[in-house]
């Protein structure tokens, strides 16, 4: 048995759940269903600003690409050159551009964790089973 209902709802939250849709090639209809049943796609609006375009563009994106991101790791020479800097910052060592490159660094290191965040929270929230070192 159901029950038809009529309802206005934002227009942000409208295109939220239409990504999703889109995303997992699902209808709305079953999108709006499991929204019902088990709350709304994660958010990411409480997010720093400088970073929310970013959470926000991986509503649209497939599972498998997702997955990709979720699994993605900082190459060793990424942590090394990030590990120099700090360890050079805490010496007060650092000339000029290589404070501007730790900044840029940890605001990418920052991004870069919270869309691996994101992308493993909406995976759940699509209904894939999640494992710590799930490959």
């Amino acid at each position: 048995m159901t029950a038809t209902i009529t309802l206005d709802i934002p227009e942000q939250i409208h295109q939220r759940l239409i990504n999703q849709a889109t995303a997992t090639k699902r209808p709305l209809k079953e999108i709006i269903l499991r929204v019902l049943q088990v709350g709304s796609p994660p958010v990411w609006d409480d997010a720093p600003p400088e970073f929310q375009a970013n959470l926000a563009a991986l509503d649209r994106l497939d599972d498998g690409t997702l997955w990709k991101i979720a699994r993605s790791q900082k190459t060793e020479a990424e942590l090394k050159r990030y590990d120099e800097l700090l360890y050079g910052n805490q010496n007060a060592s650092l000339t000029s551009a290589q404070k501007a490159e730790l900044t840029t660094l940890r605001k990418k290191s920052e991004r870069f964790m919270l869309c691996k965040a994101q992308a493993i929270v909406l995976l759940r929230w699509r209904g894939h089973s999640i494992m710590v070192g799930d490959s």
